[in-house]
């Protein structure tokens, strides 16, 4: 015959959850943030009634497509703002490697927290304000457009390949340095043949960006495609717009597929 439940066999009641856990802080806290931003960019309530079919309007008026404007106009400023995008990836692969390596705090720790602010400094500022910087400096076009590409992606490229760099195996370097190695010797022989493929991929993901980034700095006078874009939506003419739209979408996803297989090469050899 069973006893009376003792205090040890007695069954273990679960301790009454906090009213208030973390989970339903930041619920509430999330809720009133974005009331607080509606509220900041006054958005209208009869307008968003109203937007879905105005909307539907007037991308209606892009179809069908200007093919023949396309085919005269477009290739033209497609190509430069590949152009755009090309030296500007370059400007920035080139000189974001040494920054990347003086940033990255396994190999520079007196230097890395200063380039990186710096690199921070430098991604602050995006493309097309870049671009309406350097238009009156050297004058309107596609030079202008891959300057301020290049720049910003200084900062971007720079940052990402210091954090490939101290997500590295040290003991390579430590192997290096045991020997008498020098620091360059540490660099070519221990952090660049781990590191090289994935920094090129990246180099190669920005491109991708810079692609879409070109499409825009047209609108200050940059060059590429942008600048087509905007005379044709300055004078209502849909159809066109609607060709630069179709051409600009078509060499996006191309660009994006090409870019995207030779980084899988690249990451997975």
């Amino acid at each position: 015959m069973n006893g009376p439940p003792t205090a040890s066999s007695a069954p273990h009641r679960p301790s009454r959850p906090s009213r208030l856990d973390w989970g339903t802080g930041a619920t509430f806290a999330i809720a009133a943030m974005v009331l607080w931003a509606a509220s900041a960019i006054d958005v209208p309530a009869e307008r968003l009634k109203t937007a879905p079919g105005a909307l539907l309007g007037l991308l209606l008026e892009f179809v069908p497509p200007d093919l023949a404007y396309g085919q005269q106009h477009v290739l033209g400023a497609i190509l430069d703002s590949l152009a755009i995008a090309w030296v500007g990836t370059l400007i920035g692969a080139v000189l974001s490697l040494p920054l990347g390596l003086l940033a990255a705090r396994n190999l520079f720790p007196r230097l890395g927290v200063p380039v990186k602010s710096l690199l921070a400094g430098i991604r602050a500022f995006p493309e097309i304000l870049l671009a309406i910087y350097f238009v009156p400096v050297v004058g309107l076009g596609p030079f202008a457009g891959a300057l301020a590409v290049g720049l910003h992606s200084i900062g971007m490229l720079g940052k990402l390949t210091a954090d490939i760099i101290e997500s590295s195996d040290l003991r390579p370097v430590e192997a290096v340095r045991a020997s008498g190695g020098s620091g360059i010797a540490v660099l070519r022989f221990a952090v660049l043949p781990q590191v090289l493929s994935e920094i090129v991929a990246l180099w190669l993901f920005r491109f991708e960006i810079n692609v879409r980034a070109s499409a825009v700095l047209g609108v200050v006078g940059a060059g590429g495609i942008g600048g087509l874009m905007m005379n044709s939506l300055r004078y209502r003419q849909f159809a066109s717009t609607g060709a630069v739209i179709l051409a600009t979408v078509a060499v996006v996803l191309v660009v994006d597929s090409l870019s995207g297989a030779i980084r899988q090469r690249l990451t997975h050899d």
